[in-house]
């Protein structure tokens, strides 16, 4: 198999990792829109499901693991600062990030983006490539609740009412679905583009899905 790194396949990895830095911004802030509660993340962090899909769907389950865990580089920002550094308090003011949130935030986004991938992977080789609009959205709805049901308990739970904090999780994730639904038009012809001048379609026949196997490509 080739092992190059293709332009677009770069560019949707750099994409998929500004998403999910912009949505940790957001993440810490809990909006109102009418009757509903959600938090800002819900903006952007969708798109990096988006992301998910077209990679697992060109380029297979393994690449979109390779991804996956570029995106928790994010680590990073949760590490200690030196005791002489004195920009510790302007940086958490600029990325505000709680230890408790980026952690949670962390701890929801692999299980999510792997199961997200999964699926599409699965379904991709059971479906013979058909069906790209319903794989997409399975996939979506499974990774988007398995990622609000870990992120909203271990980040809020104690802050917020359980009924409040329930209701969080069901809009949350049934928003950030319909947000694939709707992008959906505009996700089938960047895949078919992808395809067409990367000049591939993977299958994941007799791979390995243990995610921490990255070097396997």
């Amino acid at each position: 198999m080739q092992k190059t790194v293709s332009l677009p396949f770069m560019l949707l990895g750099i994409l998929f990792n500004v998403c999910l830095v912009a949505s940790n911004l957001l993440e810490t802030k809990v909006i109102q829109l009418g009757p509903i509660t959600a938090t800002a993340g819900l903006i952007v962090f969708p798109i990096s499901y988006i992301i998910n899909d077209c990679i697992a769907e060109v380029w297979g389950f393994k690449k979109a693991r390779l991804i996956i865990w570029s995106g928790f580089a994010r680590l990073a920002i949760t590490l200690p600062a030196a005791p002489f550094w004195e920009g510790e308090e302007s940086f958490n003011f600029i990325f505000g990030l709680a230890p408790r949130i980026a952690i949670a935030s962390l701890l929801a986004f692999l299980p999510g983006s792997f199961l997200n991938a999964y699926i599409m992977s699965k379904m991709k080789v059971a479906t013979q490539g058909k069906y790209f609009s319903l794989r997409a959205i399975l996939s979506t709805i499974a990774g988007e609740s398995a990622d609000s049901l870990l992120f909203f308990p271990l980040a809020f739970g104690g802050l917020i009412p359980v009924q409040a904090l329930l209701v969080m999780i069901a809009t949350q994730a049934l928003l950030k679905s319909l947000y694939e639904v709707i992008i959906l038009p505009v996700t089938i012809r960047v895949v078919k583009y992808i395809k067409k001048i990367d000049q591939t379609d993977v299958y994941d026949k007799d791979i390995s899905y243990n995610i921490i196997k990255i070097k396997d490509l």
